[in-house]
């Protein structure tokens, strides 16, 4: 008679699977609401639709963006939380370290929440300017050890070759960097909308707005790459060996 396999916390309701289930809701809305933020954009570039029916689809877009923001953000301490409870990282990701990353990031959430709803206030500004020195040593952070764990036989003592999660955290760095060139590239975005909302629609202010738009598209499909990429190396662990 075979043995049956020890499957460990692969299996069944437990703190291993919730914490998979997380990481996959995160992506999901991640990507599904990028793409929405996207399609919303369309209508907000279309000349031949009144101002009223573009700043709805402003509005739309909008809202339909915070949901990315907060992905990205719990995107981290979820793979943190999911390694820590996985067989491939026992040992190395004590309970402090979990405890530490969902406490910087819900810090960083509150920057993201506070500039994104009073962003326009003179706090809001400073706030602005926190959540971007947070993202550049996030991106800073995350290639550098992304790209340590690619190179290094066995980074930090671990006999795996994790080259996939370090690949994961480097592209994940992309994704925030991706996100500030966005930021970066849509800043005339507002004041061109604002005048065509008050003065209506002119050739400069159309091509203002296209131009803010469509400039940062090229980051924006970085970003869905990324994250497939993210998601496959997640999944997949290429070259990692046997554990325990």
């Amino acid at each position: 008679m075979t043995p049956t396999p020890d499957v460990g916390p692969v299996h069944g309701l437990n703190a291993y699977s919730l914490a998979i289930f997380l990481h996959i809701v995160l992506f999901v809305y991640w990507l599904g609401s990028d793409v929405g933020v996207y399609y919303s954009s369309r209508y907000v570039l279309r000349a031949d639709l009144t101002p009223a029916a573009r700043s709805v689809a402003a509005k739309i877009m909008h809202v339909v963006d915070m949901a990315p923001r907060v992905c990205l953000v719990l995107f981290l301490p979820s793979g943190v939380t999911l390694m820590a409870l996985s067989p491939f990282g026992e040992g190395y990701f004590p309970g402090w370290l979990v405890a530490l990353a969902w406490v910087g990031a819900l810090c960083w959430l509150a920057l993201v929440v506070y500039d994104y709803t009073r962003g326009a206030t003179p706090l809001g500004r400073v706030v602005q300017r926190l959540d971007l020195l947070v993202r550049y040593a996030m991106v800073a952070v995350l290639v550098v050890i992304g790209l340590y764990m690619i190179v290094a036989a066995e980074p930090f003592g671990v006999q795996t070759n994790p080259k996939w999660l370090g690949g994961k955290l480097t592209v994940y760095g992309v994704c925030v960097l991706g996100g500030v060139l966005i930021r970066w590239r849509l800043s005339p975005f507002g004041p061109a909308f604002g005048r065509l909302m008050t003065e209506g629609s002119s050739p400069e202010v159309e091509r203002e707005i296209t131009r803010s738009v469509r400039s940062c598209l090229p980051y924006v499909y970085l970003i869905w790459v990324m994250v497939l990429t993210a998601a496959f190396l997640g999944v997949v662990k290429p070259g990692t060996t046997a554990f325990g």
